[in-house]
Formats: C-alpha cells, structure tokens, sequence
C-alpha cells in the first residue's frame, strides 16, 4: 500500500499543496448576509447581465476564475486542470462558462460537497506529480436550482421550515505545487450514505449522516479528534443537520460544541433573512471556503481547520420515483503549516 495512505479513507499529503489565491462572487443575497465582506463581488442583478439565470451561473463559473487568476498574475494557459461542478443538469454551468478558456477540464458533481471533492482531486493531482497547478471551483445559482428541482421561482411555493435557500454564489481555489500556503495537508474522500430519507426539503438530515461517518473516519485514521483543530466547518447541512451530526458524536462521547460549524450556517442571517434552516447549494460552501475562511487562515485566525462539505445526491427523476437520497461528505485538512 502506498505511504500515502494513513487508514482506510484518509491520504496524507507528502508535499501538501498551496493555496496560491482565491476568490468568490455572490448575488443580493449574500450581499445582505453577514458574510457580505468577504465576497470579492457581489452583483443585485441575480442574471448578470445575461438573458437566463443559467447562463448567469455560467458567468459566474468564468469570472470567479478570472478573478483568482488575476490574484495570482496567472493568465489560463498556467493552469494544468480545472475541476469545477455545479447543480445543473450535465454540469452547464461549468462547461459552457469555462468553454472559452481553453483549460484541460474536469466536470464534477458531488451535488453541495463539488467544492470538497475539487479541492481533494485538485491536492492529488499535484502531490501525485500530474500538475503543478489546478483550479478547483463550484457554483450554484437559486432560480436555476429552484427550476431544476423545486418549482419554477415565480410559482411562489411555501417552504417548509426544514427547508434551504440555495445560495446564488461561487468560489474558486488556485492550489499549486509551490506557495506560502495554507496548504491542504489531508484528504479524505466520502462514502455514499443513505439513511432513508425522502423528503427533498429536509437535505440537512439526508446528508449529516454522512458528515458524522466522513468526520469519524478522518478522525479514526489521523488519530486525532476535533479538539486538535482552531475550527471544524461542514457545508450546507444548514441548523437542523448541524444539530444531528453534533448529536451522533454526543452519542459517541464526542463533544463537538467548542468549534465545530455549518457553512450553511453562516452565509445568511437566518432570522432577518428568513432562510428557514440555513443556505445550501454547490456555491454556498465555495464562497465561504474562498472567502470567510481561506481570509481567516491568512489572517491567523486559525491554523488548522477542517472542511468537510457535504452532498445530497439526489435528482428529480429519483425524487418523483419515490427514492431516498443518499449523501455524501468529502474531506480536507487545511493548515497555514506544511
């Protein structure tokens, strides 16, 4: 078995690859929420500048790109790969935003944990010696998702309390070979979960399962556990996920209270916003990663943190068939040391 390899889910890096810049774009809502800072734009015209929100994601997808190269004084022929994904159907907002670009391309669809999976591929690739530098991004838009899976915007369905606002957002990492970090030290890739829930609308349940089981094995295999890190932040599981993966560890004798958080959590304010149980959507987690807490590392806030996203692996052809939907969490460290 490869040195590499700590346990049987977790990959320790040998040369833990760096963050070389970073960047995130929001819509009128995040611009209202808390985290409005952190953006790097923020735009009210929720199809900037195009005739469909679709193509508005594609948009996103391109400059959130342009916008982390620009940081790092890159032009797109010194990126090896892009891997970037996004709720869409067969990932069009990826691919028709990045088409242009002419960058080797990766298409991903972890659902809500995209920006996990791209940032631990994007860290193999180059601890592996396939490239020297990747672009990792991820998307979502909220009239795109709400016409995919839910009903059209102007519809005005009631949301159930359990219910989440798909951020209209997206965040994009340039990791290299080279840099003065933070660095992704270790990865840990998820496992398919499935629970038996059925309700689209309470995806904070079917994907916290998942959480607890990618945590706990990351946990299991690096010996540690969550008070050997500054901060331990999921994706998109919004307030009542937070509440069970908190609530699986009690059950293990784990206390997860001190510093663990739901990027879901943190990008609106749920009370003035009225986001029911928080924020969800492949952008969500990107932008707080690419903003809120890749700033917290180079601010010394924390030292290291874990970033842990999670999925829900559904369709609307599964969903009106009666299935379940499974979930998925994917894992890295994230260290201001190498």
């Amino acid at each position: 078995m490869n040195s590499k390899r700590i346990g049987r889910r977790t990959v320790a890096l040998q040369t833990p690859p760096s963050v070389l810049s970073f960047a995130n774009i929001g819509g009128r809502m995040e611009g209202q929420g808390p985290l409005a800072k952190y953006f790097d734009e923020l735009c009210d015209d929720s199809f900037f500048g195009e005739k469909t929100w679709e193509k508005a994601e594609a948009t996103m997808q391109r400059r959130v790109l342009r916008r982390a190269l620009e940081q790092a004084g890159l032009k797109p022929g010194d990126v090896d790969y892009v891997l970037a994904g996004d709720l869409l159907n067969q990932c069009i907002g990826s691919s028709f935003g990045l088409r242009e670009l002419g960058i080797p391309f990766f298409g991903l669809y972890g659902a809500c944990s995209t920006m996990g999976e791209a940032l631990a591929l994007a860290s193999l690739l180059i601890d592996g010696g396939f490239a020297e530098t990747v672009a990792a991004q991820a998307s979502s838009h909220f009239c795109t998702a709400e016409r995919q899976y839910r009903m059209p915007v102007p519809y005005g369905s009631q949301r159930s309390p359990t219910a989440q606002w798909t951020a209209t957002a997206a965040g994009c990492t340039l990791l290299s070979a080279q840099g003065p970090g933070p660095y992704i030290t270790h990865v840990t890739c998820g496992k398919i979960v499935d629970q038996g829930i059925t309700d689209p609308n309470n995806m904070g349940a079917a994907m916290a399962p998942a959480a607890y089981d990618t945590l706990r094995a990351y946990f299991a295999d690096t010996h540690t556990g969550p008070a050997d890190y500054d901060a331990i932040f999921t994706g998109d599981l919004g307030e009542l996920g937070h509440e069970i993966v908190m609530d699986l560890f009690r059950q293990d004798g784990v206390d997860m209270t001190r510093n663990y958080e739901d990027c879901g959590m943190l990008l609106y304010d749920r009370d003035r916003q009225d986001m029911h149980a928080g924020g969800s959507g492949c952008g969500c987690s990107a932008a707080v990663f690419n903003g809120y807490l890749l700033t917290g590392l180079k601010q010394g806030r924390w030292r290291r943190i874990l970033f842990a996203p999670t999925g829900a692996l559904l369709s609307p052809t599964s969903s009106f068939q009666g299935e379940s939907i499974p979930g998925i969490c994917h894992l890295v460290c994230v260290s201001t040391e190498r």
